[in-house]
Formats: C-alpha cells, structure tokens, sequence
C-alpha cells in the first residue's frame, strides 16, 4: 500500500481510533443508498470492523468506481466482525416518506446485526431508534468515518445490484445506467412510457 493511502485510511480512522481509546470495542458504522432517486428501493447497511481494520479504497462510496466498489463490496464483507442490510421498497417510501423510510431502515439493520456494538456512527441521521445502543450522528459521515464508508459501499452495491436485476424487467427506463436517479434520459422514458410498479409515486408526481 503506497505511503499516501495509507495516511489517508489513517485520517479515515481517526474518528474510531479516538473512541477505541475511550473504551468503545464494537462501533458500527450506518450509511444508506437511494435516498434521491425517482425509483427503486433505499437500502441502508451497517458494518462493524475490526479495529486494526484498513482495507486499501475504502472511502465514500461516491469517490469510489463502480467496478471497484465491487471488489471493495467483498473485502468489507470478509473482514467485518458483523454486517447487516436492510431495503426499504418504493411503497413504503410513498406511504411515510424518504426520511422516515430511511430511519425504519437503519432500525432494521441494528435488529439485523448479529453481534452488538457498543456504538453506532450515523451519517447525518438524528432522532432515530437505535435499539437503546448510543449513537454519534457525524454530518458526512461516509467521507470522514472509516466504518461508515465501509457501510456505505455496502449500501451502494446492494441497491446496484438491484437495480440491474429491475433493468432486466424494465428495461426501456435505462435503470442499469442511473439506477434510478432522475437523469433527463429517465424523466424522458417516463414522459414517454409512464410510470412502472418500481418508481416512487411521491417523487414522480412533476414527470407524468
């Protein structure tokens, strides 16, 4: 690993690294992916890594190519101690809104982990229901938190995973290239094909 990478991971951990010495063991990180787009589900993924943890690339999943976010996708969930995803569909997302969806999400995924952390790491998140475990909320979490880029990279596969399988279905909305997200090639098949059982109602309503 070239020195460079190595300080920036260094950088990256210096969150963790600083409640390690407080005493927390277990921290989890949380992210979420989908949170903008006009189709599709929100996925939220939480991680917890081991504390001598520096996966070489890991960073916020937006930083970080496609095709390396998946090989990254492997390695997170190879070395991590516990890691769980939960997907929120598009129904629910209209029924209770993106934030709210998000936050049921981020419930899921602490009910999911199969070993307790002593700590949860939140991008941007408040008000949320965590179980009873204490939680930091850290605004761009995903680009100054190890664990909560890790967890973010996880989300961000997951949900392109997905899409690419609802592309197969529907595929004159171009789904494998946006994933969802309202580029003017996607506001353009919805003018032109409707809405599919996929979009969210609530943030289509300008489209149709």
């Amino acid at each position: 690993m070239k020195e460079k990478e190595i300080e920036r991971l260094e950088k990256l951990k210096e969150i963790e690294e600083d409640l390690h010495q407080k005493g927390f063991q277990k921290i989890c990180g949380i992210d979420e992916a989908g949170r903008g787009p006009l189709a599709g589900p929100v996925v939220v993924a939480g991680v917890i890594m081991p504390k001598e943890s520096k996966i070489e690339g890991v960073n916020d999943s937006k930083k970080v190519s496609e095709k390396k976010r998946e090989k990254l996708y492997d390695l997170i969930i190879e070395e991590a101690i516990a890691y769980s995803v939960a997907v929120i569909g598009q129904d629910v997302i209209d029924q209770i809104n993106i934030l709210n969806a998000t936050k049921q999400g981020l419930t899921e995924v602490v009910e999911g982990l199969k070993e307790k952390p002593d700590l949860i790491l939140v991008d941007a998140l408040t008000h949320i229901n965590t179980k009873g475990i204490p939680y930091d909320s850290i605004i761009k979490g995903d680009a100054k938190c190890y664990s909560i880029a890790a967890a973010s990279i996880i989300a961000k596969v997951t949900r392109d995973r997905i899409m690419r399988q609802w592309d197969e279905v529907y595929p004159q909305y171009g789904f494998i290239s946006h994933k969802g997200y309202g580029t003017a090639k996607h506001i353009q098949a919805i003018k032109e094909y409707g809405l599919c059982p996929i979009h969210r109602r609530s943030f289509t309503k300008n489209f149709i």
